[in-house]
């Protein structure tokens, strides 16, 4: 039963690599750091396949590695200083098949940590509500809550800024 379900979630991994690797990016906004959080993630996922106690939660559980190894490496940053100004002066990447519309995308950015998340689990990764609440380790009621609002905030926002 054990080897089925590595090989099940490392099908899993390689089947869904791009959209970790977006969302990684979506996180900490680097290439490079975004390709890390997802090897990291996926080291994590293979060593402890066996943690996991439901088979149909490979998804929501390989999301949720995926978001706190983004965030580690994010916490890690803000610890690193740097010695000169060449580290900020990397050339922004983006992918070719996913266009990100500056505008929205900077919005977005704006928002609180949690809102952000949700809005990208559910428009960039297509997730089910339910799906972003396991992943979040959030109440349903409040992903919801959260996902509403911020998008009424968005709404606003970008009506407002239409308008200068």
């Amino acid at each position: 039963m054990k080897e089925n379900l590595y090989d099940k979630l490392v099908a899993y991994i390689v089947e869904n690599q791009d959209r970790f690797y977006r969302l990684a990016f979506s996180c900490v906004k680097n290439q490079e750091d975004a390709l890390d959080a997802v090897q990291n993630a996926v080291c994590k996922a293979l060593a402890h396949y066996e943690d996991l106690r439901n088979e149909d939660a490979v998804k929501t559980w390989f999301y949720r590695i995926v978001l706190h190894e983004s965030y580690a490496i994010l916490n890690a940053k803000k610890r690193f200083i740097p010695a000169d100004d060449t580290y900020y002066s990397e050339i922004p990447y983006e992918e070719k098949r996913y266009e990100i519309h500056d505008d929205l995308y900077a919005q977005i950015s704006r928002m609180e940590p949690d809102t952000q998340n949700i809005i990208k689990l559910r428009f960039f990764e297509e997730l089910e509500l339910r799906e972003i609440s396991q992943v979040l380790d959030m109440n349903l009621n409040t992903v919801k809550t959260k996902l509403y609002r911020g998008l009424k905030a968005l709404k606003i926002a970008i009506r407002e800024e239409d308008c200068t």
